[in-house]
Parts: C-alpha cells; sequence; structure tokens
C-alpha cells in the first residue's frame, strides 16, 4: 500500500487544498482523494506540481507501506 502524506505536509506549511489546487491548476477533487488517502491512481505531471511546489521530493510525499489486508 501506498501513504500519502499530503495531509501533514499540507498542515505543517498551514496550507489550504483549495489554495493548493488554485496555485497548481489542479481540479480539487483530485487533491481533495490524495488529501483523503482515497485515490488509486495520480497522473505524473500532478506529482511532479506537488513536489515542486512543497519543495519535496517524491519519497517524501508518498511512502510504501507494505501490503494492504483484507
Amino acid at each position: 500500500m501506498i501513504k500519502c502524506h499530503l495531509s501533514k505536509m499540507l498542515g505543517e506549511r498551514k496550507l489550504k487544498v483549495i489554495n493548493v489546487a488554485r496555485d497548481l491548476d489542479i481540479h480539487r477533487g483530485t487533491l481533495d482523494r490524495l488529501y483523503k488517502e482515497t485515490a488509486s491512481r495520480i497522473d505524473i505531471d500532478i506529482i511532479d506540481k506537488l513536489c515542486g511546489y512543497l519543495g519535496c521530493t517524491v519519497g517524501e510525499l508518498f511512502e510504501y507501506v507494505g501490503q494492504k489486508e483484507g
């Protein structure tokens, strides 16, 4: 399973999903799904934009935590 640290990173920076979506021209629903960790897929372009905006690496934004049970 892949864990997304977007909610933690936005919280640390006191950023709101709607502002990030507007700044990066990304649909808010896409960011909401990442924030709530309900996304099943994501475009490489969006990962690139998020990493550039947040000043982080892909490994800091996403983490492999093993297989999902059940």
